[in-house]
C-alpha cells in the first residue's frame, strides 16, 4: 500500500509533518518500537510507529532517524500521548534525510493503525487470502467474547489447514485450535520452545523449522506491538518473554505471501499480548507498592493495609486476607550490562503459573516487581495445610523449575543464569520482611550451586547446606586440601580407596559393622583403613569434632 492511502484513512488520525513530495512510497508491513536502536526488527518497507519514549533530548532524533534511513524504512509515524506534540527537533532530522513523518494523536492507538496495515498489506499480498485476515482481525478485535487467539488459531485451520499452537517461552500453552485435532502434548509444548529459544539465541533467521516425533513445526516469533519502558539494545532483554506460534508445517516451501500472512497474524496475536500487558501493570503496581513498605520498614499495620487492598484483586472473592509467600529470582548474563530486574520480572510471572494451564491469563493471582537485577513475587495462598510430615504446603522450589528447566537453559545459553528462592508462608503482614529476606537468603543458596537453572526453598536453611556456599572459595580450598589432600595422594600411590572409606564411615554414623559391611570388608580391614586416615592427617574419627571436620571438607570438596 501507498503513504498517500495511509494518510487518505481519516480513522488512523494520520497528520502529515513532513515528506509531501514521498507519499507514494510503498509500504510493506509496521512495526511499533520506542528501543533506541530498533535496527535488528527491521528488514525495510516498514511504517515504523513510535510513542517517544526512546527521546531523553534534542540530540537523540538524529541517530535515531538515521539508523531507520539505513534500514530502508518507509515513514516514521510519531506519538503524541508521550509530550503533546512531535518535537521540533525529530522533524528536522526526517526532514534532512527525507523521511516521511506523521504525527498520531492521542485518541488513536497504534494497534489501530497496525491492525489496518497489516490487513490492507496482505490483501495486496495475497489476494483473496485477505478475508482470512480480516475475520481474524474482527475476531482478535471483538474481545473476549469473540474467543481472543483461540478464533484466530481455528480460522487458520478452517481456512488456510493449518493447525497452530500459542507458546509462552517456558512451553506452556497459551492458545490453541479447540475445533480440530487433539492437543498438543506438554513435552511437545516445552521442547519447541526450548528449540525457539536456541534458535533465537543462535542468531537463526525466523521461521525456525523443527522436526519432533516425525512432524515437522515451524515457529514464529511474537514480539509485543506496544511500547516498552526499557531501551533494550540486546536481544537477551526479550528472548526470555516472548511468545511464539507454532505451526504444524514445513514453512520452507511456502510462498511468500503465506509467510506474510502468518506474519501478520502473528502481529495481530501480539495485540493480545500487549492486553496481557496491561492487565499485568496494577499487580506490579500493587507488588511494587508493598515491597517498598516493607524494603524501607513501614509499620506492620501500613503494610497489612496495602495487604488488604492487594488480596480482593489477587484473588477475587475471597473473605479474608490470605497467607503470603515471597518468591525472588535473578537472571545475570555474563559479560553484559543488561538489567536483569525486568527479564526476571517476565519469567517470574510466567513460572509462577502452573504449567498445565492454558490461556494468557491465568497469571491474575500474582504480582511480581522488580528492583535492581532482582525480581520479587507476592504470591498469595488462599489457605496453608499442613502435611503429616509437618510440611506446609504451598509454592515448592523445586517444583517451579520441573516442568521449565529445559525451555530456560536453552534459552539462557551458555552466558546466562537464573536462580531463584522461595520463603516459607507467613500469616500477618509483620512476617513478610522476615519472608523476603528468607527468599534472598534461599536465592543464595542456589546461586552457589552448579547449573544454568537452580532453586532452593526456606526448608533447606534450617541446615549445614546454607552454610557452606557463603565459605569463601580460598577457605574452602585451603580447609580441604589440608584433610583430604594427604589421603588422595595416598590413594594415588596405593590404590587404598581411603577417601571412599572416609565416606562410607560418615555415612554409617561411624558404626564399623555397617560400614564393614557397606563396603564388603571385614572389620579389622576396615579398622585398618579407618586408623592409617587417622595417621595420615593427625586426626581422631572418634571425636565429634574431627567427624564433622571430614564431613565438612568432603561436602565443600
Amino acid at each position: 500500500m501507498r503513504l498517500r492511502a495511509l494518510l487518505d484513512t481519516d480513522a488512523l488520525g494520520l497528520k502529515l509533518l513532513g515528506g509531501e513530495d514521498e507519499l507514494d512510497r510503498t509500504v510493506r508491513g509496521v512495526m511499533t518500537t520506542d528501543l533506541r536502536d530498533p535496527s535488528r526488527y527491521l528488514s525495510g518497507g516498514e511504517l515504523v510507529l513510535t510513542g517517544l519514549a526512546w527521546r531523553r533530548d534534542a540530540a537523540d532524533s538524529e541517530p535515531f532517524v538515521r539508523i531507520l534511513v539505513q534500514e530502508g524504512v518507509t515513514a516514521l509515524a510519531a506519538g503524541e500521548a508521550e509530550l503533546g506534540e512531535v518535537p521540533d527537533d525529530l522533524v528536522a532530522a526526517c526532514a534532512r534525510h527525507r523521511l516521511p513523518l506523521f504525527a498520531v494523536h492521542e485518541s488513536v492507538a497504534f494497534a489501530t493503525i497496525t491492525e489496518h496495515v497489516v490487513r490492507q498489506v496482505s490483501g495486496e499480498r495475497a489476494g483473496d487470502l485477505a478475508a482470512v485476515v480480516d475475520r481474524h482481525r474482527r475476531m482478535m478485535t471483538s474481545g473476549p467474547a469473540g474467543g481472543g487467539p483461540d478464533v484466530v488459531l481455528d480460522l487458520l485451520g478452517s481456512d488456510l489447514d493449518l493447525r497452530a499452537w500459542v507458546l509462552s517461552p517456558t512451553g506452556r500453552l497459551i492458545a490453541g485450535p479447540k475445533a480440530s485435532g487433539p492437543a498438543l502434548p506438554a513435552e511437545a509444548c516445552g521442547r519447541l520452545a526450548a528449540e525457539h529459544l536456541t534458535a533465537t539465541r543462535t542468531g537463526r533467521r525466523a521461521p525456525h523449522r523443527v522436526l519432533l516425533g516425525g512432524t515437522t513445526y515451524s515457529l514464529f516469533p511474537i514480539r509485543s506491538t506496544g511500547r516498552s519502558p526499557q531501551t533494550a539494545r540486546d536481544a537477551r532483554e526479550t528472548v526470555l518473554s516472548d511468545w511464539l506460534l507454532a505451526v504444524e508445517a514445513d514453512a520452507g516451501d511456502w510462498a511468500e505471501e503465506r509467510l506474510d500472512l502468518l506474519y501478520g497474524v502473528t502481529q495481530l496475536i501480539a495485540v493480545e499480548r500487549d492486553r496481557r500487558e496491561a492487565a499485568r501493570t496494577v499487580r506490579r503496581r500493587l507488588a511494587q507498592e508493598v515491597l517498598e513498605l516493607v524494603q524501607t520498614g513501614a509499620a506492620p499495620g501500613e503494610i497489612a493495609a496495602r495487604l488488604r487492598v492487594a488480596a480482593p484483586v489477587l484473588l477475587p472473592g475471597l473473605g479474608t486476607a490470605p497467607h503470603w509467600q515471597v518468591v525472588v529470582a535473578r537472571v545475570d548474563w555474563d559479560g553484559a550490562e543488561i538489567e536483569g530486574g525486568p527479564v526476571a520480572q517476565a519469567l517470574l510471572e510466567e513460572i509462577l503459573v502452573d504449567p498445565l494451564s492454558a490461556g494468557p491469563e491465568p497469571s491474575d493471582r500474582i504480582a511480581v516487581a522488580h528492583t535492581g537485577d532482582e525480581a520479587i513475587a507476592l504470591v498469595p495462598l488462599p489457605a496453608v495445610s499442613t502435611e503429616h510430615d509437618g510440611s506446609e504446603t504451598g509454592v515448592l522450589a523445586d517444583a517451579l523449575l520441573e516442568s521449565v528447566r529445559d525451555p530456560l537453559t536453552a534459552g539462557l545459553n551458555d552466558d546466562g543464569r537464573l536462580t531463584l528462592g522461595v520463603s516459607a508462608a507467613v500469616h500477618s503482614a509483620e512476617g513478610l520482611r522476615g519472608a523476603l529476606e528468607e527468599a534472598r537468603h534461599a536465592r543464595r543458596v542456589a546461586a552457589a550451586r552448579p547449573g544454568r537453572v537452580c532453586a532452593a526453598g526456606h526448608q533447606e536453611l534450617a541446615s549445614h547446606v546454607l552454610l557452606l556456599p557463603f565459605v569463601p572459595d580460598d577457605v574452602r580450598r585451603a580447609f580441604t586440601a589440608r584433610l583430604l589432600d594427604p589421603l588422595r595422594d595416598y590413594d594415588r600411590r596405593h590404590r587404598a580407596e581411603l577417601i571412599p572409606t572416609l565416606e562410607a564411615f560418615l555415612d554409617c554414623d561411624g558404626s564399623w559393622t555397617r560400614c564393614a559391611a557397606r563396603l564388603h570388608l571385614h572389620v579389622n580391614t576396615l579398622r585398618y583403613r579407618v586408623g592409617r586416615i587417622e595417621q595420615l592427617t593427625s586426626r581422631d574419627l572418634s571425636r565429634l569434632e574431627d567427624k564433622l571436620d571430614f564431613f565438612l571438607a568432603l561436602r565443600m570438596s
